[in-house]
């Protein structure tokens, strides 16, 4: 089944040359279906990349998915086109009155700001409380998933003297039970990280309502859902592209930042060709969310 989109955002075109099975909302219509509705709070600067890597992801499941972008108000991005935002993204007062079945929360370039002094972050606590009663799944992704661990339960995020940065090993958590999120998924499976702070593992176990699904001996707890499975956090990023690393890594480079090459990424002394072994794991986890954590508990009529 295809996502919905509309059909002059760049994504449309991308997506279509790939082959993936796209829709603008005029032939939607003719669908007799109830697709399902997502919403995607986009706080990365790189708008255009962050939401065509994310809807790619949606695009590969059976299910008919509708995709609203939102932007923060309080907060004006300068990396991304005004028209591009006006034209495809929505404020959060345009759809607080709305439900959706499954959002997502991406991360956000503010990882060594403490989180109340974030620009955005009085905004961001009233639309994590609206995720509470108006949708039936959140993904968090990143700095995202840090911040709603914060907000939600209270856990802090920690400084890192050397970035997370590169492709790591993550273990699945085996203890007996069935988890649908992870069906599938190999015991050992691997994730791009990209960031300068952790989450500590004991202070998730301390919180009763939270699960550790996976982790890394060198990333940290990787994947850590509630029990309602209301709320995923992924602490890293999935999503991300052959190249996105590289170009991560190119740009604080040219920065002049204190930067090593991204960790078991390059598969050349030259560091020309990217070993790409996160995807297939990327594309299982959000047909699984899709389908176990949404499709199937979410109510027909929102």
């Amino acid at each position: 089944m295809p996502i919905v989109i509309d059909k002059d955002i760049p994504a449309y075109k991308i997506l279509t040359g790939e082959r993936i099975f796209v829709m603008d909302s005029d032939r939607a219509t003719l669908q007799d279906i109830r697709p399902i509705e997502i919403a995607i709070l986009n706080l990365m600067p790189t708008k255009e990349t962050t939401e065509t890597q994310f809807m790619r992801l949606l695009s590969n499941s059976p299910l008919q998915v509708n995709v609203t972008l939102i932007r923060t108000e309080t907060y004006n991005p300068t990396h991304t086109e005004a028209a591009h935002l006006e034209k495809f993204y929505k404020n959060f007062s345009d759809i607080k009155c709305r439900r959706f079945d499954g959002m997502i929360i991406t991360g956000a370039p503010v990882e060594n700001m403490e989180f109340e002094d974030v620009a955005y972050w009085r905004e961001l606590e009233e639309i994590f409380d609206w995720t509470k009663t108006n949708v039936t799944s959140t993904l968090f992704i990143c700095w995202g998933a840090q911040a709603a661990l914060h907000y939600f339960y209270g856990i802090k995020k920690h400084p890192l003297k050397e970035k997370c940065f590169g492709i790591f090993a993550h273990q699945r958590v085996r203890d007996g039970s069935i988890e649908p999120l992870m069906r599938g998924i190999s015991d050992e499976f691997h994730m791009p990280h990209s960031r300068h702070t952790i989450i500590y593992a004991e202070d998730i176990k301390n919180v009763p309502e939270l699960k550790i699904l996976a982790y890394s001996k060198r990333a940290g707890a990787s994947i850590i859902k509630s029990l309602d499975n209301k709320q995923v956090f992924v602490t890293g990023h999935m999503e991300y592209d052959r190249d996105t690393l590289k170009k991560e890594y190119e740009r604080d480079k040219a920065k002049g930042l204190p930067i090593k090459p991204p960790a078991n990424y390059f598969a050349d002394k030259e560091m020309t060709e990217v070993k790409m072994n996160w995807s297939s794991t990327a594309n299982l986890f959000y047909i699984n969310w899709l389908n176990y954590y949404v499709y199937q508990v979410t109510p027909y009529k929102l």
